[in-house]
């Protein structure tokens, strides 16, 4: 409880007041004092008139998920049921940095019913947002004496990539499971995997007859095939410093996990099972590959624990860490950053021990900044200075990449806003070429 600036105000309007009086004559310097008490006596008689703390209820419900670049809202009731005058509540919620400060929020509770609030919650980064606690102030009905209460919450939210990107990606998706349909089912004539056989008829493919037993039963006889499924697909997305670089307003590790949100969609559609392996200096982050729709939001959460961090990634640790746990022939989508050919030397070497074993397809993200600033004019030494060692950088990359390429890796560099669709179309291409 303290006074508010209209107490001070008040009290200090009654010392020149009482001066006066005692000027004009010392023998009334009773009411001197009896002016100041009466002012102090209306403030502590505002302030046991006001709501006391210990009455006021206060219920929460915060949001199961924050989206980044969204925004969501903490609801609160706010209800004393042994109020009797109402009164105007300011609220002030304490979040963690990767919240934006919320503004004061204010209602008035009233006798009759509870008042209800909400806090604006807007991300700024992936994470778990913290919610701390919430302060609560409010005045006496003559705003003389001001009362708060700080409520301690401790509520974590994950915040995780917007997903509207794969939402909008669906609808595409759509046309491509229109012949697979929703529910896993053998698709016969594509693939490699045998089904059957079958009496040969005209018009089908000669190179799937089977002359052995057409041999043995006398008559031409067919191999029918089914398409092949639950293929395992491993997301290694680098955590790394190179990563935590902005390319269009957002961090390069931000554009990684939605291209991993948008394929493993794909993945899960086309009746794959997806996995994460988040690495840097260390692994961050392993989860063995899992299949089935229902498994998306589990992988949404579990993209929140990707986390920014300012350590060199350890190619050599991780990728050796990846290839002893997986058992099986998998297909690999590596995305990572490099800035020439020296940096990118330990990874090339790396990938050429992973490619024996299993498919890889090598993303990175092409900055517009640096093609723009190799075609822009030269007016001054200074930019053609920029320009040329631009282009360096630019040809040390497409070295790495045709390295990598040589060495049996599928590459993709493309720009931020069509990355996520190349990457897509190029698993379906390996899918179809049954390479994994």
């Amino acid at each position: 409880m303290r006074p508010t600036p209209r107490a001070i105000l008040l009290f200090a309007a009654g010392i020149p007041v009482s001066l006066a009086i005692v000027l004009v004559n010392e023998n009334l310097w009773p009411f001197g004092l009896a002016l100041l008490a009466v002012a102090m006596f209306l403030i502590g008689i505002d302030g046991m008139r006001a709501l006391s703390p210990g009455v006021l209820e206060i219920a929460t419900k915060p949001p199961g998920i924050l989206y980044a670049g969204g925004s969501d809202g903490l609801r609160v009731t706010l209800s004393a049921p042994r109020i009797v005058l109402p009164t105007d509540i300011e609220m002030l919620c304490e979040v963690s940095a990767n919240l934006d400060m919320p503004p004061p929020q204010r209602t008035t509770l009233t006798p009759r019913e509870p008042a209800q609030l909400t806090a604006p919650l807007t991300p700024i980064r992936r994470g778990s947002a913290h919610i701390e606690r919430l302060w609560l102030r409010w005045r006496g009905p003559m705003g003389l004496m001001e009362r708060q209460r700080i409520e301690t919450l401790s509520i974590e939210i994950p915040i995780v990539p917007n997903i509207r990107a794969v939402r909008n990606a669906a609808i595409r998706f759509t046309a491509w499971n229109a012949a697979a349909g929703i529910k896993p089912q053998n698709q016969q004539g594509d693939g490699s995997e045998f089904e059957s056989l079958r009496d040969y008829v005209p018009g089908l493919d000669h190179r799937s007859i089977d002359w052995k037993h057409s041999a043995r039963h006398r008559e031409l006889v067919c191999k029918e095939f089914r398409a092949e499924r639950n293929h395992q697909i491993v997301m290694a997305i680098d955590t790394g410093h190179l990563m935590a670089e902005r390319l269009d307003g957002i961090p390069k590790l931000d554009h990684a996990i939605n291209n991993a949100l948008v394929l493993g969609y794909a993945c899960l559609r086309h009746g794959d099972r997806v996995g994460i392996f988040g690495f840097d200096s260390q692994t961050r982050l392993y989860t063995e590959p899992i299949g089935g729709m229902h498994f998306f939001d589990y992988f949404l959460r579990t993209s929140v624990q990707l986390e920014y961090r300012p350590d060199e990634t350890n190619f050599t640790l991780a990728l050796a860490e990846l290839t002893m746990r997986l058992k099986q022939r998998s297909l690999i989508i590596l995305q990572t950053e490099f800035v020439d050919t020296t940096t990118a030397e330990l990874m090339v070497e790396n990938l050429e021990r992973l490619v024996v074993r299993h498919v890889v397809l090598f993303v990175t993200l092409r900055d517009p900044e640096l093609d723009r600033t190799i075609d822009a004019p030269p007016h001054t030494l200074e930019d053609v200075t920029r320009s040329v060692i631009a282009d360096d950088f630019a040809r040390e990359r497409r070295v790495v990449l045709e390295r990598l390429r040589r060495l049996g890796v599928h590459c993709l560099e493309a720009p931020s806003e069509k990355i996520g669709t190349e990457i897509v179309d190029r698993y379906l291409m390996i899918k179809n070429k049954e390479l994994i």
